[in-house]
């Protein structure tokens, strides 16, 4: 079907701009979108990314949420940008190191605002943080961003 060709390119066209997000170079991980409303996001905690008493820091908590609940809620939007107005996040257990996987969820939300929710989980499949956001429509095209498109077109 043509709708989901338009979808795929979209979502291969928002994976591209999250990668070209230069935040991310600061932060190095991969996110994937493989349906509507879901978003995916690997990365490795190491000391690095660390507070003093040796775990990882929560900017990193809020940094893959909030993108993970960010790109679920903007694989529904293929004109604009979307923009967090909130986001609730809870810490259930600290992370020393390893692989990380943030899971985004679309929960509601069709014209201005969105709900979206996501988890992270460990190497071992447990979870150590979640939280929900509300983010809605800006006036930026997604059209004129530079890191929104497909690769190699």
């Amino acid at each position: 079907m043509i709708e989901d060709q338009g979808a795929e390119l979209h979502y291969r066209a928002l994976e591209s701009l999250y990668a070209s997000a230069p935040i991310n170079t600061l932060f190095p991980s991969r996110l994937t979108i493989p349906s509507r409303g879901t978003a995916r996001i690997e990365f490795d905690v190491d000391e690095r990314v660390y507070h003093a008493a040796g775990a990882a820091h929560g900017t990193i908590y809020f940094k893959m949420l909030d993108d993970a609940a960010f790109y679920a809620a903007n694989s529904l939007v293929s004109d604009r940008f979307l923009l967090t107005t909130g986001f609730n996040l809870h810490f259930t257990a600290p992370v020393r190191g390893g692989r990380v996987i943030a899971h985004g969820r679309w929960i509601s939300g069709k014209r201005r605002v969105f709900v979206a929710e996501a988890n992270l989980t460990n190497e071992d499949g447990e979870e150590i943080g979640r939280g929900t956001g509300t983010f809605m429509r800006s006036r930026i095209a997604l059209s004129s961003l530079p890191g929104y498109g497909v690769i190699g077109q």
